[in-house]
């Protein structure tokens, strides 16, 4: 199957949990070959935002709403495990945890092969568009829900 030109890949789900695959590029990486810290938070959000993406709860969706709702990451917790390296190919793994309130909990990891490089709790709120916390719109519920951890 070949991929479509405009609609690059939104990764797949395994179960509960997203997969996304990331290839290293030089822009990636500092002056050793290894990448940069901060990359990984961005490989994180593209995680994140290709499992909506994948859902049909894009961001653009959020927005174009008649009372738009966006997110914002409001604490993450990161550990670095090894480093990835120039044209290394990763997978990023993402598990929507739990929804309270404006609350999200989302769990990240990032893979070469079988070594787990990184790992990330992200917390998140849903806000309107002058950053006050609000309830996610209910289409962002609906089609969330069925990714969340079960609860006992």
């Amino acid at each position: 199957m070949q991929q479509d030109p405009k609609a690059p890949s939104a990764g797949w789900f395994e179960g509960r949990e997203h997969c996304l695959p990331v290839r290293v590029y030089y822009e990636d990486t500092d002056f050793t070959g290894l990448v940069y810290h901060a990359n990984y938070v961005r490989y994180f959000e593209r995680g994140r935002s290709d499992f909506l993406r994948l859902i049909g709860a894009d961001h653009s969706l959020l927005l174009d709403r008649p009372d738009p709702a966006a997110f914002v990451v409001t604490r993450i917790e990161l550990d670095y495990r090894r480093p990835a390296r120039i044209d290394d190919a990763l997978l990023v793994r993402t598990t929507y945890d739990s929804f309270r309130g404006a609350k999200l909990t989302v769990r990240q990891n990032i893979f070469r092969g079988e070594d787990l490089l990184a790992q990330a709790v992200v917390h998140a709120a849903c806000i309107d568009l002058a950053g006050r916390p609000r309830r996610p719109p209910p289409v962002l519920v609906e089609r969330v829900k069925p990714w969340l951890e079960p609860t006992p």
